[in-house]
């Protein structure tokens, strides 16, 4: 008789303890009030992961150069695995939002530059400017786009660039 009431006693205290913790989760999962984004705004994201051009350029191997090397090393051009930085400025009404130079990823500094910004803007009608360097000129840009765009709240605006794509793609 006493096993009968240690046993009760402890399927009690589980069964109290299993709801003590669905009541917290319950609680937590639907109480606290959390806005993700206002109400009244719309985003601009800049995301892109691009791969400039390589720094210093190519050079074509002599047929002496060709013959000194392995089989398998004998490739007709001799290009560095270093990549240029990606310079990328984003402009939204005429206030410049992003500027930066972005470095290339990887041990060796051959992998794409990856850019990931977000712009909290009002909703309405933004003018948008979004230009890009990829190569080793100094000044002025490879790529440029402008457009207006008409967000409403709570809309998002993504920016990619897809050089093969002819450059800077707005998608909403």
């Amino acid at each position: 008789m006493n096993n009968l009431f240690s046993n009760a006693g402890r399927y009690a205290g589980q069964a109290l303890v299993y709801v003590i913790f669905a009541a917290f989760l319950g609680y937590f999962a639907s109480a606290p009030s959390y806005s993700h984004f206002p109400a009244d705004q719309a985003l601009i994201k800049l995301s892109l992961a691009h791969g400039a051009a390589r720094e210093g350029g190519c050079r074509r191997r002599t047929q002496a150069e060709l013959r000194e090397l392995a089989p398998n090393m004998r490739r007709p051009m001799d290009c560095p695995r270093q990549r240029l930085p990606v310079v990328i400025e984003l402009s939204i009404d005429g206030e410049m939002r992003y500027a930066a130079s972005v470095p290339p990823t990887g041990l060796s500094g051959d992998g794409p530059s990856r850019i990931y910004q977000r712009f909290a803007v009002s909703a309405g009608k933004h003018e948008i400017i979004a230009r890009l360097r990829d190569t080793d000129r100094a000044t002025g840009f490879d790529f440029e786009k402008k457009a207006t765009i008409e967000l409403a709240a709570q809309q998002s605006l993504a920016i990619d660039f897809r050089q093969e794509m002819g450059g800077f793609l707005f998608r909403w």
